[in-house]
């Protein structure tokens, strides 16, 4: 999907009309958070699924 300037500008007025301006900062604020908790919960995942994989050989 590739957004050009005029359609990035469309949204953002939408968004604005919806929302008010008080509501935007609060909204981008949690939007940030919750990405940042998704990115952690992905590493973490990965780092269990690493650390199964390594299984000690008995010979």
């Amino acid at each position: 999907m590739n957004l050009g300037a005029t359609e990035l500008i469309i949204v953002l007025v939408i968004l604005l009309v919806l929302f008010g301006g008080a509501k935007l900062p609060k909204l981008a604020r949690s939007l940030g958070r919750a990405q940042k908790e998704f990115k952690e919960g992905v590493t973490e995942g990965s780092k269990a699924e690493d650390s199964a994989d390594e299984k000690p050989t008995d010979a």
